[in-house]
């Protein structure tokens, strides 16, 4: 995951509307199922969605009440908390 991208996806939501987010991740999601996709092509495509759901919990917390630097540094230490674990 990729903080800045986060950040930015998170402004973007903001500015429009979380669906577009949630449709893109379904049109990525779907695309996986692709089986000419390289596993270069799926760990970008991963990649994408990985920040977008990170996108889409900052934005749950922000409105939530959290400010956004709260809500991105709560998210990016479960998210550490997590990799710590495996």
């Amino acid at each position: 995951m990729k903080l800045p991208v986060i950040k930015h996806l998170t402004d973007f939501i903001a500015e429009n509307d979380q669906d577009y987010v949630v449709e893109t991740i379904e049109v990525l999601e779907a695309l996986t199922e692709v089986s000419l996709l390289k596993d270069e092509e799926l760990d970008v495509i991963g990649e994408l969605i990985s920040n977008m759901y990170g996108a889409l919990e900052v934005n749950k917390m922000m409105k939530d009440g959290m400010s956004k630097k709260d809500a991105v540094n709560t998210f990016m230490q479960r998210v550490l908390g997590a990799i710590d674990k495996n």
